[in-house]
């Protein structure tokens, strides 16, 4: 059973949203997509564990069928969420969150512990001087001509819709382990998980990088709920080593899946599957 609606939030937002299973039971599950900037395409993570708890998503302020143009900030992104978790009836939630997604949540709950009942952060947060060897590795995982292709689209200040595409496909197809079938896929995202809004991609990156998850660790380790996860693809270009530093730090497990970049339940979606659905039973006892 899936549905889908529009919450408004107390500053006049409006945020489209989707859940599937039935939405009666107790704790949900919500799904914190990537970016900033992008809309939901956690669609097949949801379908994996929706028979063990209602799963919800919702396409963040500014993105796909939740349109905004004000100004954007990680603290106004942590209570949409509340106040969604709130329209939803939803008090506690099991929150899985990828990439950006993961920050969102670790966010979420440093400011509210309370409603957080489990969480699985996947293929971040990414602590420490990370973006250094991420951009080394993805450069290297390019030919010349790619890379400075993608750095001639960069500079463009007005891009064709072609040009968008074939920028997105440059800069995802080496977040996948496999290079060719990650072309496909980037390829394929390119054109699905559009438009890019990019002004709300710097000013939450700004504001990330004026006041960094990795000035907050030491609290977000005391209110961790029990049963916190981490998970990450061992091919990831963003270097496992600081999802290994982050678990020493938050004393968490990590797995890592292997053959995976950074969105393994495409090129590993068994494994993937098998992991979320072990997590989502021990965090609703299902």
């Amino acid at each position: 059973m899936e549905t889908e609606g529009l919450v408004s939030m107390t500053d006049e937002a409006r945020l489209w949203w989707t859940a599937l299973g039935d939405t009666a039971r107790k704790p949900a599950v919500i799904l914190l997509h990537g970016g900033p900037g992008l809309p939901d395409y956690l669609g097949d993570v949801a379908h994996m564990i929706a028979d063990l708890a209602p799963v919800y998503r919702y396409d963040q302020r500014g993105t796909g069928r939740s349109p905004w143009w004000g100004e954007h900030s990680l603290a106004r992104h942590v209570e949409d969420l509340a106040e969604s978790l709130d329209a939803w009836g939803v008090p506690r939630a099991v929150l899985i969150g990828h990439s950006y997604g993961t920050d969102l949540a670790s966010r979420f709950c440093l400011r509210h512990a309370d409603r957080v009942a489990a969480m699985l952060l996947m293929c971040g947060p990414f602590v420490g001087d990370w973006r250094m060897g991420y951009r080394a590795e993805r450069n290297r995982r390019m030919s010349g001509v790619q890379h400075e292709r993608l750095r001639e689209l960069e500079g463009l200040s007005h891009r064709t819709e072609e040009q968008e595409v074939e920028l997105l496909t440059l800069a995802w197809f080496t977040d996948h382990s496999d290079p060719e079938q990650g072309w496909a896929w980037a390829a394929l995202g390119a054109r699905r998980r559009r438009p890019v809004n990019w002004s709300m991609n710097r000013e939450l990156g700004l504001q990330a990088r004026e006041d960094p998850l990795d000035g907050h660790l030491a609290d977000l380790r005391v209110c961790l709920p029990a049963g916190t996860q981490l998970l990450g693809g061992a091919d990831d270009p963003r270097p496992v080593s600081a999802l290994e530093s982050l678990a020493q730090r938050l004393a968490l497990p990590l797995t890592r899946i292997e053959g995976a970049g950074h969105e393994p339940w495409l090129e590993r979606p068994e494994v993937v599957r098998a992991h979320l659905r072990r997590f989502v039973r021990d965090a609703v006892g299902a």
